[in-house]
């Protein structure tokens, strides 16, 4: 920790970070609580029946049935159960993402510029943007049952970087003195964010589709695997329906990701692309997702396969964010670590 005799900016960023570390860990405490104390509720959630156009045909089936599933998760924050726990997750949910912004904005103005330059910026602001979407998709779906997962991963992600990746700040390499620093970062983490979320939601949608199909065997106890709480949770169908929109967003932000990368490379290299392991593994996780949306949208493969091609997807991101900036050597080479 740094010196109260010697602080800098940078320094006061620092303890910052770890403050809204501190505070993401006791909001973690509390939704897990709320889990525990959803697991022996006994009251199932009503399920809202399927809103079908009289005359419609298959298609307009399906839209209905799927807008019908996401009006489980679609509610306004009056109008939620009054969860205790839950409520506190998310209020000292918000309080750890002030300090959160505050230490990012605080390493931005120590480097005089935008803080994701290298992989301890580029985890500060990744993990900010998860916690500020997760925070602005609450006002419009009530998805505090995913705080555990969500800022439980953030607290991780943040804590582990802030320990393996910390860097004083630097100037900047010439290929990164672009515009499109600034652009093509922050879609690529919006993005990244997006597909935590539904990345969680997929994770969900497995859980619970495991416990309905127990429940249709007439074996409705989850106690055993400590899973009492998707009782009070929407169905597999809606986790699905919503963690597939997440990934379509996503999906767009990525693809702008690939061809602001490309742009990119071009100015700095002079060549659109040149299979380099930054992006070749950017391009791996496009397909990734695309084929998830492809299959799901004209294929069917919906259910536990869909579940899975979004985790999977997910996965190589974490992946491309740890495991290639560490130990695959390339032009891409930003991470800040000797």
């Amino acid at each position: 920790m740094p010196d109260p005799e010697s602080l800098t900016l940078d320094s006061i960023s620092l303890l910052l970070v770890w403050t809204a570390i501190a505070v993401y860990l006791l909001a973690f405490v509390a939704y897990a609580v709320d889990l525990a104390q959803r697991s022996v509720r006994r009251d199932e959630p009503q399920r809202m029946p399927a809103l079908v156009t009289a005359g419609g045909g298959a298609d307009t089936q399906s839209a209905s049935d799927e807008r019908s599933e996401l009006n489980e998760v679609r509610t306004r924050p009056g109008q939620r159960q009054r969860l205790l726990w839950a409520r506190i997750g998310t209020v000292l949910t918000g309080f750890a993402f002030v300090f959160h912004l505050a230490g990012t904005i605080g390493r931005g103005l120590a480097a005089e510029r935008v803080p994701w330059a290298n992989m301890y910026e580029f985890a500060l602001t990744g993990t900010l943007l998860i916690v500020a979407v997760y925070l602005a998709v609450l006002r419009r779906y009530d998805l505090r049952f995913l705080g555990s997962f969500l800022i439980g991963m953030v607290a991780l992600l943040l804590g582990g970087a802030t320990l393996a990746f910390y860097v004083e700040v630097t100037p900047l390499m010439d290929p990164l003195k672009s515009v499109w620093l600034v652009i093509h970062v922050f879609v690529a983490s919006l993005g990244t964010a997006l597909f935590a979320i539904s990345c969680g939601l997929s994770a969900t949608q497995l859980m619970q589709a495991r416990r309905e199909r127990r429940a249709a065997g007439k074996n409705e106890t989850t106690k055993g695997l400590g899973l009492g709480y998707l009782r009070t949770l929407p169905t597999a169908e809606a986790l699905e329906s919503l963690a597939y929109r997440f990934a379509i967003v996503g999906f767009i932000f990525w693809t702008f990701t690939l061809i602001a990368g490309s742009i990119w490379a071009n100015d700095s290299w002079g060549r659109y692309w040149g299979f380099d392991t930054k992006e070749v593994w950017t391009f791996v996780i496009w397909v990734l997702y695309a084929g998830y949306i492809h299959a799901r949208a004209t294929r069917g493969w919906r259910g536990t396969r869909s579940a899975w091609l979004s985790i999977i997807g997910f996965t190589a991101v974490l992946f491309n964010f740890t495991i290639v900036n560490m130990f695959f050597k390339g032009l891409h080479a930003y991470s800040g670590l000797s």
